[in-house]
């Protein structure tokens, strides 16, 4: 499965829990068709300790979002958009992504 969204990318989460947070994509799993974002989905885990030098506790852990509940967020615009492919003749093997919107180039 190919995915329009990258590692780095802003996106705005359009459903759940977090809908409406800005936040950037830290992995993507593009098999699952899942990203993971930074500081949000975060899910409570309760840890016994495991020895001396780690002590438990709760802790957050983030889960991934699936990519059909993310937008991309636009650099120029700031605007939640769909991701269109330009050809570039001067690029060898690649595309550019443009913002749907606004036509900034990403």
């Amino acid at each position: 499965m190919k995915l329009k969204v990258k590692k780095g990318d802003k996106v705005i989460i359009t459903v759940g829990k977090d809908r409406g947070k800005i936040q950037g994509v830290e992995k993507v799993l593009p098999k699952k068709g899942l990203v993971l974002i930074t500081g949000a989905n975060l899910f409570k885990r309760h840890l016994k300790p495991q020895g001396e030098g780690k002590p438990g506790g709760i802790i957050d852990i983030p889960r991934p979002l699936s990519v059909a509940k993310v937008a991309v967020v636009c650099p120029k615009c700031n605007k939640p958009t769909r991701i269109g492919y330009q050809l570039d003749k001067n690029r060898q093997g690649g595309n550019l992504r443009i913002c749907r919107k606004c036509q900034a180039e990403f």
